[in-house]
């Protein structure tokens, strides 16, 4: 019994809100665990994602942007959906703040040059480029996708932010996470040098 309690613990905080209660109750009126009692109470445990989503706006008046935060942490809190999935696979999202310009690091992501030059990765197809704003690459799996976006900060600091989704699971996205975060520190040391 007591092992059983542990592994309940460590799963509970494993999948733990990521926004306060206080947060939550300010924009949406109830605390996590009023919304999880409510939808436990409506049999949310065996709806889908969409039915959750229709449920909270019908029956609860949420707007949509909470719709998907109420539903998606109560789906991870009740082990329904793993951290990072989504709909069509596993999402990571990793982000640098680099002291140089924008058009600069455009460019160390846009030249397949200079892409090289800290990236160790081929046969990247670039679908679209808003030249300083967005790229939208195909990954080299040919499956996955990875959407950029790139934001100035003011004099000479920019900031990259880099979304892989369509990823096949957990352990995917793990190393996706750790792949990008190391990427991306190599091309802050290459520009901040």
């Amino acid at each position: 019994m007591k092992k059983q309690n542990l592994v309940a613990n460590k799963t509970n905080s494993a999948n733990a809100p990521r926004m306060s209660d206080e947060a939550v109750a300010a924009k949406t009126g109830k605390t996590w665990k009023e919304w999880f009692a409510i939808l436990d109470k409506a049999g949310a445990r065996k709806l889908s994602h969409q039915e959750i989503t229709k449920y909270l706006s019908a029956k609860q008046g949420v707007g949509p942007r909470w719709q998907q935060m109420v539903a998606v942490t109560y789906e991870q809190a009740r082990g329904l959906r793993e951290k990072h999935q989504k709909p069509d696979g596993f999402q990571i999202s990793v982000s640098r703040t680099i002291k140089t310009s924008l058009a600069k690091l455009f460019k160390s992501f846009a030249d397949e040059k200079t892409r090289k030059t800290w990236l160790p990765e081929d046969e990247l197809t670039i679908r679209t480029a808003t030249t300083n704003r967005t790229i939208r690459v195909t990954w080299s799996d040919g499956k996955s996708s990875v959407e950029i976006y790139f934001t100035s900060k003011g004099n000479d600091k920019s900031q990259v932010v880099v979304q892989h989704s369509k990823l096949p699971d957990a352990k995917a996205s793990a190393k996706m996470k750790e792949f990008w975060g190391e990427g991306l520190d190599r091309l802050r040391r290459t520009l901040e040098k």
